[in-house]
């Protein structure tokens, strides 16, 4: 049992905003079981599962400091499964690092809970949050930017994964504004030992967790599907970024949805992988297909009842369109792909070259300049960028602009963006 002195306004709010989430993250193996809470007029005492296993941390210092690959897998995936099940929930748990997960027994294969959600919050999925919280050496970018959401809990599993391979800190300082200068400006090691002997699988996990850019890294579910950890006995969960990515693609221009189909004809086996999963997960009509009522289904029989009466509404509500179409496996892959987390691939460049080739026989037309900024919104003191976009001799969008246009215009690269 946990108990928490009760000293200011906050810290009541706080107390009572981690059990409210204890309440609503019921169900999920890795997760721990929270039995009941109650208050007096100094004290919340919280009853939870007894773990009796120690801490990660306590494991990684006795196997001197690292684990071996095969045994860092295990225990990686038991923290994606249950990273995927929080962030499906809404809550982002903002407190990742090997101190927060117990063993339940001090058996060497004993399973590991979350513990600690103090830090974490609900959050919608367009939502960012701004207040700096988390532990320095866990800590993503975004987070010290004060604009982050669900991938900074990834940033912080690539932290614990790149601690678990090799036994040191990416990120490391005397002091806590040193360790915040490396978070923002510094790449980790993956040359000096052990990195030489460890699998290249296993680094390319570790860098796609550890992007600078959240919008590149992989999700708690995608990262289940990386060769490093792929098992086809291993159901997948249900990925939160597939209903936000299906509602920018059904909120999108045709020609946007033109260049995104293109580009789904150039994906590679490792993303076929995760998209089939997800699509599987959303149970196809007979005629192969799946419309608004399938997404409703996903949710309400993978979401806990918390879910279905506080986030299921709003979700559905942004997909509405999907009431009066359906979507086969191919559109599916064309909507639920996201060109940021592409940008990321070793292999882009071909597979941006593979798109180019579909979208030059199908869909690339003749476009102007201002055309294309409307398709961007982008205010039109902005358009001279855009001309190298567009080829002299046909007017239409070169594998330059394809892959700019693909990518689209941020906040950052245009301060004429309209609101």
């Amino acid at each position: 049992m946990q108990f928490f002195k009760m000293t200011t306004a906050i810290s009541i709010e706080d107390v009572r905003r981690e059990v409210k989430i204890l309440k609503a993250l019921s169900g999920h193996k890795h997760l721990v079981k929270f039995y009941d809470a109650c208050e007096d007029a100094n004290n919340v005492y919280i009853v939870m599962e007894l773990c009796e296993g120690g801490e990660l941390l306590d494991r990684i210092l006795s196997r001197g400091g690292r684990y071996e690959e095969e045994d860092a897998k295990v225990i990686v995936v038991q923290i994606l499964s249950v990273a995927a099940f929080c962030h499906l929930q809404g809550v982002v748990h903002r407190d990742l690092k090997p101190e927060n997960f117990l063993f339940t027994t001090r058996s060497e294969d004993a399973d590991m809970k979350l513990i600690d959600f103090g830090l974490s919050d609900f959050i919608r999925p367009d939502e960012r949050l701004n207040d700096i919280v988390g532990s320095a050496y866990y800590v993503a970018p975004e987070v010290l930017h004060r604009s982050y959401s669900l991938e900074a809990d990834m940033w912080s599993i690539g932290v614990i994964t790149y601690i678990l391979l090799c036994g040191s800190r990416p990120f490391w300082a005397r002091t806590e504004s040193g360790i915040f200068r490396a978070v923002l400006r510094a790449d980790p090691n993956f040359e000096d030992l052990p990195w030489p002997s460890v699998s290249q699988e296993a680094k390319d996990f570790a860098r796609r967790l550890l992007n600078k850019d959240y919008r590149k890294r992989m999700t708690a579910v995608q990262a289940l599907t990386h060769p490093w950890l792929r098992n086809e006995n291993q159901p997948l969960p249900l990925d939160i970024l597939v209903f936000k990515l299906v509602k920018s693609y059904l909120h999108a221009t045709p020609f946007k949805r033109a260049a995104l189909k293109a580009l789904s004809k150039a994906l590679t086996e490792d993303e076929l992988v995760y998209l089939r999963a997800q699509f599987r997960l959303l149970e196809p009509n007979k005629d192969g297909r799946i419309c608004l009522d399938n997404f409703k289904r996903a949710l309400e029989s993978n979401g806990t009842d918390a879910m279905k009466e506080s986030r299921v509404p709003e979700i559905l509500k942004a997909m509405e369109t999907l009431s009066y179409r359906s979507m086969d496996f191919e559109e599916f892959c064309a909507a639920a792909i996201s060109t940021y987390q592409l940008e990321a691939l070793e292999g882009w460049e071909q597979v941006a070259s593979n798109a180019f080739e579909h979208f030059e026989r199908e869909s690339n037309r003749v476009i102007s300049v201002e055309e294309l900024s409307r398709e961007l919104n982008i205010h039109p003191s902005a358009q001279l960028n855009l001309r190298d976009w567009i080829r002299n001799t046909d007017g239409k969008l070169s594998l330059l602009g394809y892959t700019k246009f693909l990518h689209g215009v941020t906040l950052r690269s245009s301060h004429t963006r309209h609101r």
